[in-house]
């Protein structure tokens, strides 16, 4: 496992930004006992954390990832901690979200419920199996059942509409939409409600 995850304190601060546009650690426990959805987050960061972690901690992990799989099955959603997730991440109701422990997720990234971000197999001229999967870069807004699969780039501030059916690459700042995907839009506003001040994610490149 990468080295390369943000600091989980950084991270879940970035994270509380984007549910109440300001931290306090009054709001931080508001999140963590009120929003099923931030409690993923955080023992997806916890587990990350003691991943990276060195001695009697590391001890830790199955425990955090019990409790990780309690927090998963309570919110009805599929979000494994071994994914590369930058901070300021906010998941919108999350009923039926589904992502692949291979993705890589960028800074202030939205996702809505049902939402898809998947790995693709594909069989090779030697009939062995090449597996992919997606890379959301910052400020990207993913709508409620919107799919993405394969190892594509979904650019900065681009928009996803719901339902939409992307395999391909996203120029930063389009709005796509429909199944197959199409541009609907291109230089179109990125779509971040509470924005968290984090540098770019470069990390996941």
């Amino acid at each position: 496992m990468k080295r390369d995850y943000w600091p989980c304190w950084q991270s879940l601060k970035a994270d509380t930004v984007r549910l109440h546009d300001q931290y306090s650690f009054i709001r931080f426990l508001k999140s963590v006992f009120f929003n099923q959805n931030f409690r993923v987050i955080l023992t997806m960061r916890f587990c990350q954390h003691l991943c990276m972690s060195r001695g009697p901690a590391r001890t830790l992990l199955l425990l955090g990832s019990l409790l990780h799989a309690w927090t998963q099955r309570y919110a009805g959603l599929d979000f494994p901690w071994r994914a590369f997730v930058g901070p300021g991440l906010r998941i919108c109701h999350g009923w039926g979200l589904v992502v692949s422990p291979g993705a890589k997720i960028g800074c202030n990234v939205t996702i809505f419920h049902g939402a898809t971000i998947g790995r693709a197999d594909r069989i090779g001229p030697r009939n062995e199996r090449q597996i992919s999967y997606p890379t959301i870069e910052d400020c990207v807004w993913i709508g409620p059942h919107a799919i993405i699969v394969g190892g594509v780039t979904i650019g900065r501030g681009a928009r996803i509409a719901g339902g939409s059916f992307v395999n391909r690459n996203v120029e930063p700042f389009s709005l796509v939409g429909g199944n197959p995907m199409r541009v609907l839009r291109k230089n179109a506003e990125p779509d971040v409600m509470n924005p968290a001040d984090v540098a770019t994610s470069q990390y996941i490149g």
